[in-house]
């Protein structure tokens, strides 16, 4: 016999008005450990886009990049990152290292990505040879400290261009522009009383 026939005829409004009470508990609580779970897995998953951020955790950008009417004119081709000295650099995105090696004495690794995108690192101790093919999130080398213009004791230089090719010219971008920040948005439960 199930609770309503026991309770007697005139219990029963409110025997069912306490059901609908318990089974609208039950489904907020499996409603919010499911919401819970996937937006922890969201935390946890790469951000959707082909490119990400090559310091772990996110870190903050010490200086912005500087868009030039011309590219022979001085400026700041790229983006200055906070960052630890032996902190691991990675590749921001899937590509082939076209260059690990030393430029003016600082320590350089550059990565050809698809589409005639090339990004680098500086000053980064490399730890991928030329040739290799990285994915994006793979370690390439270690962070070293002294980057001029740099507030902090260690910066990442992250730049990126787009290489010449039938009539483009080459041309520096914001490399903060290749991230796609997806914003998690909660949306309000209904209430159905």
């Amino acid at each position: 016999m199930n609770r309503i026939s026991r309770a007697g005829p005139e219990n029963t409004g409110q025997c069912v008005h306490a059901g609908r009470h318990w089974r609208r508990a039950v489904f907020v609580v499996i409603g919010v450990t499911a919401l819970l779970g996937t937006t922890e897995r969201s935390v946890v998953a790469a951000p959707a886009g082909q490119f990400g951020w090559p310091l772990q955790p996110r870190p903050s950008i010490e200086r912005r990049f500087d868009q030039l009417e011309h590219d022979w004119l001085p400026g700041h081709r790229g983006v200055d990152l906070a960052g630890m000295a032996g902190q691991v650099v990675f590749a921001a995105g899937d590509g082939i290292v076209v260059f690990a090696g030393k430029v003016a004495d600082k320590p350089v690794v550059s990565i050809d990505h698809s589409g005639g995108l090339r990004t680098t690192y500086e000053p980064v101790e490399p730890a991928v040879p030329v040739g290799s093919r990285v994915g994006r999130g793979t370690p390439i080398g270690k962070l070293e400290a002294g980057h001029e213009g740099c507030a902090v004791a260690a910066c990442l230089h992250w730049g990126a261009r787009r290489e010449a090719g039938g009539r483009n010219r080459r041309e520096y971008v914001d490399p903060l522009g290749l991230l796609h920040a997806v914003a998690l948005r909660l949306k309000p439960m209904l209430h159905h009383g």
